[in-house]
């Protein structure tokens, strides 16, 4: 890799170990592992599907599906498939270096097609995420008849990944960078800045993976258990101080199989976001283009 596609894969595997470096409660990380898996499954997935997801010129269904098989390869296990299907659009809406991120990213996701939605199926069947189950319209075990966006809004309503698709990213643009450019301001350690973009999502919204996994009742008892925590974050000036109570939330919600995935992921793809955001047409151009040493 070379040029932007290397900075691209760069911020990316920057964005996985950055979420795994915060103390997220009920999800994996650094602090303490969770669901039989450790942090260093995720570093490897990380590694294995950067090059994927980074892939110059790639289709987002390709990207997806070459960067599951990474990761099954590497790891044996579904541990990021709702990072990848986050972070695709998001890396070739990257690739135009003249354009702004999010009018990019809209013209990715409205150019995607059947063979993205061939591609992402096979990717989503081949990880088999728990409560997948079967769908009784355009169910991933079948070929697909419509755009993988098409596919995606059939979904928004119960996953809150495809919900992205629809709405051009609307929860990380307008919950997840604002709440971390809030929190970069109060807090000098980015674990606690990675903490808040997390808390904001589950504090917000039910957890689509808790959901699936048990019902609405228990993602709605963990929202407001977040948006209690979200508030007692904010209000103390040292993290750390709380630091004991999130552990004992972490353990409590990993006693009872809690995972909310999908707030982890929506964290990932923030920050990957971000990073995205910072480097900017002149830098990537920079990147690209021989210095005059090498004219010369």
């Amino acid at each position: 890799m070379k040029g932007c596609e290397a900075r691209v894969a760069g911020a990316y595997v920057e964005a996985c170990l950055a979420e795994l470096d915060a103390l997220k409660p009920g999800n994996v990380h650094r602090f303490a592992p969770g669901h039989r898996m450790e942090v260093a499954d995720f570093i490897r997935s990380a590694d294995a599907s950067a090059a994927p997801i980074a892939a110059s010129g790639a289709r987002v269904g390709a990207r997806v599906r070459a960067a599951v098989e990474a990761t099954l390869k590497a790891v044996g296990q579904n541990t990021n498939l709702g990072i990848i299907l986050l972070c695709a659009p998001l890396a070739a809406a990257a690739e135009p270096l003249d354009a702004a991120l999010r009018p990019a990213l809209a013209r990715v996701l409205d150019r995607l097609d059947e063979a993205d939605a061939a591609d992402v199926f096979s990717a989503i069947a081949a990880a088999n995420p728990r409560g997948l189950g079967r769908a009784p319209r355009h169910d991933v075990h079948a070929p697909p008849t419509v755009t993988l966006r098409e596919a995606m809004a059939q979904a928004a309503e119960r996953d809150r990944v495809a919900r992205q698709y629809v709405t051009v990213y609307e929860d990380i643009f307008s919950l997840g960078l604002p709440a971390l450019a809030a929190a970069s301001q109060r807090q000098r350690d980015a674990r606690w800045s990675t903490l808040a973009v997390y808390l904001t999502f589950l504090a917000a919204l039910p957890d689509t993976h808790i959901v699936r996994k048990f019902d609405a009742g228990v993602a709605e008892t963990v929202r407001r258990e977040a948006a209690e925590w979200r508030d007692r974050f904010e209000a103390t000036p040292d993290p750390t101080g709380i630091a004991d109570g999130l552990m004992s939330w972490d353990a409590a919600l990993k006693s009872r199989e809690i995972n909310p995935g999908t707030s982890a992921d929506l964290t990932v793809a923030t920050l990957f976001a971000s990073s995205l955001l910072s480097l900017g047409h002149d830098k990537c151009a920079a990147a690209i283009l021989p210095s005059r040493a090498n004219d010369a």
